[in-house]
């Protein structure tokens, strides 16, 4: 009988594999309200890529991830007009705007475009309050005009042009962030450890799990819409 795949060992969790609570301690939201808010910290968060912006509108203290040149006791907008580092609806955003920590339903704080570095565009406004927004990956998504957007590029770009030159950065910094680290291939494992093991020649097996399989089997791809490349 094999032994506990990683997987199961992380979802059970223990003293091997934990999250350090302290790197999540900052939750990415707007503002409930409108108005002028001041930033008034900018600092580095453990588990975010991006710097972090405390923002403080009235009694109301709100993160976000800093735009690119945002400073401390910088005062910013929300819900007002359209200008860089301002949050905005996305109705009210010109055409061909950067824009990033977008909300994918409207009030949920900002679901998309939240790395450091990274920004999308407001590419054409659709009928029936529809919004699309073109992703770096230059893939389409459609989005109501109602959520809200920062203006500008978030602050941190370059964050990868800086190479990891020794392993124990990299592990410090993956543990930091509840991440896996050195990832270990399936098929390179041996057969009591992982399913896909023992790959003897690499001959790859399904990679797609049973419906009811069991959590030491469900691995790969779970309920895939699709598989294969895209024709």
């Amino acid at each position: 009988m094999g032994k506990r795949i990683i997987q199961q060992a992380r979802g059970k969790g223990s003293l091997t594999y934990r999250v350090r609570k302290k790197a999540f301690l900052h939750t990415i939201g707007y503002p409930r309200g409108n108005g002028e808010a001041e930033i008034t910290k900018i600092f580095h968060s453990a588990g975010h890529s991006a710097p972090l912006m405390k923002l403080s509108l009235g009694k109301e203290i709100a993160f976000m991830p800093a735009f690119n040149g945002a400073s401390e006791g910088q005062k910013i907008h929300i819900g007002g007009e359209p200008k860089e580092g301002n949050v905005s609806y996305l109705k009210d955003i010109p055409v061909g705007k950067q824009i990033y920590n977008i909300e994918r339903n409207p009030g949920d704080g900002g679901k998309i475009m939240r790395t450091a570095g990274s920004a999308a565009v407001l590419s054409k406004k659709m009928d029936y309050g529809k919004i699309s927004v073109t992703m770096p990956n230059r893939k389409e998504i459609i989005l109501s005009e109602n959520c809200r957007a920062t203006l500008g590029r978030i602050a941190g770009d370059g964050r990868l042009l800086k190479p990891f030159m020794k392993a124990g950065p990299k592990f410090h910094k993956m543990k930091a962030r509840s991440k896996l680290y050195p990832r270990v291939s399936a098929v390179a494992m041996n057969a009591v450890d992982h399913p896909f093991g023992s790959g003897r020649g690499k001959r790859i097996k399904s990679k797609t799990a049973k419906r009811n399989a069991p959590p030491g089997r469900r691995v790969g791809h779970i309920r895939p819409r699709r598989t294969g490349h895209k024709r």
